[in-house]
């Protein structure tokens, strides 16, 4: 029988909207649009995108720019509750995240621990802030990710003897996706899914994403 295992995305996820954008529309300047676009066509890759549109950035803004992530951040409904319920049932529990950490751990921070979480790291030494890529791409993928989804996932060594859940909502998401049992979606995410006839089930909330885990016959069975 197959041990559930989840790999959360943050942004947009955990949190209703995406801080990094969110970030961008308060302090970037305008160049930071079209950065976001070819991003999101695919003509650079998220970790070229990503560090470019936080090198719009002065390190000197660093306390303004945290306090107002944090802030102005919101949590989704029933993510507490999700956790609880992973910890109960003995499901662990990846956060995996292209955020930053300076705004991913505090946001976390009162919900953990969780077994992991994995982000971005950031640099305000410099007149501009440098994002530094602690998990990057291995040699199985050649998207230059950032954070690299698949990768990390490879890397915990969860094999066959798990029912991989991946949950996310965006285009980081997307090859995390392929190599789940289930998937979790929103948004992009969502339509992906369908594209690709991927298992999947959507959710607006975190409560949603416990009704469907425990929907499932091989979490149920591992339960009984």
């Amino acid at each position: 029988m197959k041990k559930p295992v989840i790999y959360c995305d943050f942004d947009g996820t955990v949190t209703e909207k995406d801080n990094i954008i969110s970030i961008m529309k308060a302090f970037a300047p305008p160049e930071w649009e079209p950065i976001k676009d070819q991003i999101l066509s695919g003509q650079i890759s998220i970790r070229k995108g990503v560090g470019e549109l936080f090198s719009l950035l002065s390190s000197s803004d660093k306390e303004r720019i945290a306090e107002f992530v944090i802030g102005q951040a919101k949590i989704r409904e029933g993510f507490g509750e999700f956790v609880a319920y992973a910890r109960e049932e003995g499901i662990p529990l990846y956060i995996v995240s292209g955020g930053i950490d300076f705004f991913v751990l505090p946001l976390l921070s009162q919900y953990g621990p969780f077994d992991g979480v994995f982000c971005n790291t950031s640099d305000f030494s410099g007149e501009t802030i440098e994002i530094h890529w602690p998990n990057s791409c291995d040699e199985n993928c050649g998207n230059d990710c950032g954070c690299c989804k698949p990768s990390v996932i490879r890397r915990l060594g969860h094999g066959r003897d798990y029912f991989k859940i991946v949950i996310g909502d965006s285009v980081t998401d997307l090859e995390a996706a392929k190599q789940a049992d289930f998937v979790l979606a929103r948004d992009l995410l969502l339509e992906k899914c369908g594209e690709w006839e991927l298992p999947h089930d959507s959710f607006n909330n975190f409560y949603d994403c416990i009704a469907s885990i425990k929907k499932r016959t091989e979490v149920k069975e591992r339960a009984c």
